[in-house]
């Protein structure tokens, strides 16, 4: 039976249009994922599906008794509303607070408005469960989410019943949960792929094999007819005028042409030292909680960290100490001299409302039209007009004179990461950037990340993302400690029983300097052969240890043969503490050698 039923649904926001004639069908118990560049209008579908908007022309019909509960993106609720309030209208309070508790949130009667970004998503997602509707459309669930809890939901939405349309940048959600995919293709409308997320890959990576080969037999015949119709006018008189007609039509057409991506690169970076960013069991206090206690952490280079945890286990908290923007109470932190940090805030407070795209990109306001602007950027040891790398990350120059309050979530997400990116950090610190990013950007980062030559700390729920990025994963608890563990999400869920059965780790002793064993003067000769071999011997022991993290890292390890697991984890200590005597020894040596 179908629930619901769109027909050429066009919407535009002044001059710029949005999408036209889109047409979709939803039947009973079907699961949809939409998907589509940010700014492709899907939020905006989804508000006219659910009523709450509506399109500029076309239809929408909904069967007749068709319960549909919509989540947006950011949920509102009624001032001075509590969990309870909410939750308990239309529902038997034991069933609601059953929920709750299962998504840890404890507050019942605290009102909302003073609950945490993550703790009011909660309760907006326990309220659309316990509709129990026909037809659930979620817009980006998993914003504001801890990974624990998206796992939990993704079990629930797995039971459900009911249909459901799904708006999220959670791949593994797509894969697992979904039975069609359906994509806003500007120009083309809604296209329709059967199957999960792998097999919408699958297809596309099809459909471009064909109409590559398409493209380079539309080019042979175009070079074959411009070379026909340059022959002379004496031929040409005998040519036919079909003929020419066909060939002046294909000369004109611009053929197949590929979505275009964001195109995310980093200004060049100072080179890291020996020490990038280290924390000495550093804790923090608020109201008498301690949100984080006594945790140590050592950035080595070419290390991306992501930090996961419960929402308020204080992995931002942790995150801004780390940066400077808070004091601990106890510990310290200290940052190498070459260190330069990028943060990107999750609650995008960096940005300026008011301010247009270009003006957020460049910093500071400007007076006059973006065209008669002259600003530059260095990338890739090249200076790039700042309207044209604007360009190359999606951001035309019309656009680039709109206020930053009229872009898409995921626009504005792509022009915070865009702006840091352009400060010459080689330490990366973002909290939560894979918010509202569009598939094909959240791949671009993905490929950014892997080959950025500094490091990165990342506070994410995407465990998709973790897996393709991290190279350790530091887990906080809710008592506000931490244990760090190699490898990426995949191979910390494996490891994490093993380490609760085994109990808590003594913590590891912080780093000490080792101290010089002479007076300060020139390098012996042994010495300077030293130092100018250490760095590859650097680099060797990091290629054994990255090795190792591969290896615990993958899935086939622990199929095919568990039992290595230990010894690689035997290998991966060796080498790691190899790395850091080696490093040790390369101060020591860099120390003797400024001081003589």
């Amino acid at each position: 039976m179908t629930l619901l039923r769109a027909a050429d649904l066009s919407l535009s926001f002044g001059s710029r249009t949005v999408f036209e004639r889109l047409s979709l069908v939803i039947e009973e118990g079907e699961r949809v994922g939409l998907i589509g560049v940010n700014g492709s209008g899907k939020s905006s579908l989804m508000r006219m599906l659910a009523g709450s908007a509506a399109p500029d022309s076309g239809e929408i019909q909904v069967q007749r008794g068709t319960r549909i509960t919509w989540l947006p993106q950011e949920p509102e609720f009624p001032a001075g509303a509590s969990p309870r309030s909410e939750l308990t209208r239309d529902h038997p309070a034991h069933e609601a607070r059953a929920l709750l508790d299962r998504l840890g949130v404890k507050d019942w009667d605290q009102p909302i408005a003073d609950l945490s970004g993550g703790a009011r998503k909660r309760v907006a997602v326990a309220g659309a469960l316990l509709t129990a509707p026909d037809l659930l459309m979620l817009d980006e669930p998993t914003n504001h989410l801890d990974a624990d809890t998206v796992d939990w939901l993704e079990e629930e939405l797995d039971r459900l019943r009911g249909a459901l349309l799904l708006v999220t940048h959670d791949r593994y959600f797509l894969d697992d949960l979904v039975d069609r995919i359906v994509e806003i293709q500007p120009g083309e409308g809604l296209v329709s792929y059967p199957g999960n997320y792998e097999a919408y890959l699958e297809q596309k990576a099809t459909a471009q094999e064909q109409a590559e080969t398409q493209r380079h037999k539309r080019d042979r015949w175009i070079a074959q007819e411009v070379a026909w119709l340059r022959r002379g006018v004496e031929a040409r008189r005998t040519k036919s005028k079909a003929r020419i007609d066909r060939a002046r039509r294909l000369m004109a057409e611009k053929g197949l042409l590929r979505p275009k991506t964001a195109n995310l690169m980093t200004a060049a970076a100072p080179r890291l030292g020996h020490t990038v960013l280290e924390a000495r069991g550093i804790s923090k206090s608020f109201e008498g909680r301690k949100a984080v206690d006594g945790v140590s952490l050592i950035v080595q280079r070419g290390e991306r960290i992501g930090i996961v945890g419960r929402n308020g286990a204080g992995k931002t908290t942790f995150l801004r100490m780390l940066l400077g923007e808070l004091q601990p109470d106890q510990g310290e932190v200290i940052a190498g001299k070459n260190t330069r940090i990028a943060y990107y805030d999750q609650q995008r407070a960096q940005l300026e409302p008011e301010w247009t795209v270009y003006e957020s990109a460049l910093g500071e306001r400007i007076r006059g039209d973006v065209r008669s602007s002259e600003d530059y950027v260095e990338l890739g040891g090249r200076q790039v007009a700042l309207r044209d790398y604007l360009e190359d990350l999606l951001f035309p120059v019309p656009m680039q004179k709109m206020q930053v309050k009229a872009l898409s979530g995921g626009e504005r997400n792509r022009l915070l990461l865009a702006r840091l990116f352009l400060r010459g950090a080689n330490l990366l610190a973002l909290d939560e950037p894979t918010n509202d990013l569009d598939l094909v950007t959240l791949n671009v980062l993905e490929q950014l990340l892997l080959g950025f030559g500094g490091s990165v700390l990342l506070v994410t729920h995407d465990r998709y993302f973790l897996d393709k990025v991290a190279t350790d994963i530091l887990a906080f608890d809710e008592a506000g400690s931490a244990v760090r563990y190699p490898g990426n999400y995949e191979t910390y869920v494996a490891l994490r029983p093993q380490k609760a059965a085994a109990g808590p780790a003594a913590p590891k002793a912080p780093r000490q300097k080792p101290a010089a064993q002479r007076k300060p003067g020139k390098l012996s000769f042994k010495e300077q052969r030293e130092l100018e071999s250490i760095e590859s011997s650097i680099e060797a022991a990091e290629a054994r240890k990255q090795e190792a993290e591969r290896a615990l890292a993958d899935p086939e390890t622990y199929s095919s043969d568990a039992r290595r697991a230990p010894e690689l984890q035997r290998q991966l200590d060796e080498s790691a503490a190899e790395v850091e005597r080696l490093y040790a020894r390369w101060q020591v040596l860099q120390d003797l050698l400024t001081q003589a």
